[in-house]
């Protein structure tokens, strides 16, 4: 179902397929490991997804404009909350805010970074880069925890590290095609430090330089996750399954992209489902140290 609007109001609706945005679940590793999860606790898990997917094809994907759809999706946080949107994946996001008591600054920066998106497309600095990810990925990780149950502090901390570093991991697999889409999110003060030209990246052919880069950036993203991983040990039951599975997915990715020499341009790295259950096994055990 396609959601185009007739008044002015609705004209700023973002032209999205619910359906199809929703499908990408399939093969995510954060929706794969909420299957481990009881079904009433999976379906707040499922809201969350289904919200953050949301907003980042409308900050990415709508035809439009999309400071205004991003205009209309602030409103709609609102309605959520209040119990009166009528968009599927709202009313299911506003049900889980209300049942687990979330305000809507999770929701807010959210959106904020796909705000920043729109007008932000280099980092000079991992300092400027890690304020970033505190927007676009770290409310993700304090929303599962409140699924979860977890809200204090030391909880939270440790899942910002975990979220920071799959955050990246996501940037650095995708390091070529967010360069073709004008986005560079590899520190421009790295590329500098390593003598990397940001042409190399529309490249094929990957210099040493590149790939001296690139292992130290898949470092700093494996020591994040793992110096996260105390939080599984936080958590009983299907929730430490899916918390495992969140960490052990980019970990495994990390690995397939040092198993390719760091050549993030030539093709698309993925890790297998294999390394992927292998690593999740790995942070179970509680193998893994920063």
């Amino acid at each position: 179902m396609t959601f185009v609007g007739e008044s002015r109001r609705d004209d700023v609706r973002p032209a999205l397929d619910t359906h199809s945005v929703m499908a990408k679940s399939a093969s995510e590793n954060f929706t794969v490991a909420s299957r481990l999860l009881p079904r009433a606790v999976r379906r707040h898990f499922l809201a969350v997804y289904g919200y953050a997917r949301f907003v980042d094809d409308v900050g990415d994907l709508a035809p439009g404009d999309r400071d205004r759809q991003l205009d209309w999706v602030d409103a709609e946080i609102d309605r959520a909350i209040a119990g009166t949107s009528q968009h599927p994946v709202f009313a299911a996001m506003g049900t889980t805010a209300r049942e687990l008591g979330v305000d809507r600054r999770p929701f807010a920066d959210l959106l904020a970074a796909n705000r920043q998106d729109q007008v932000v497309d280099r980092y000079a600095t991992y300092a400027e880069l890690e304020v970033y990810c505190a927007l676009s990925a770290n409310p993700v990780g304090r929303l599962v925890l409140a699924v979860l149950g977890r809200t204090d502090d030391f909880a939270v901390g440790h899942s910002d590290r975990i979220c920071t570093g799959l955050q990246l991991v996501e940037h650095w697999q995708d390091v070529a095609e967010d360069y073709r889409a004008g986005r560079v999110y590899l520190p421009l003060e790295d590329l500098a430090r390593f003598g990397v030209d940001e042409a190399q990246l529309g490249g094929r052919v990957v210099s040493a330089e590149m790939r001296r880069l690139m292992s130290f950036e898949v470092g700093r993203a494996r020591d994040l996750i793992v110096s996260g991983l105390p939080l599984v040990r936080l958590v009983s039951g299907g929730g430490r399954y899916a918390l495992a599975g969140f960490a052990g997915g980019g970990l495994a990715q990390l690995d397939a992209i040092a198993r390719a020499g760091y050549d993030v341009l030539a093709h698309p790295v993925k890790a297998t489902k294999a390394a992927m259950l292998a690593r999740t096994v790995s942070v179970l055990a509680g193998r893994l140290r920063a």
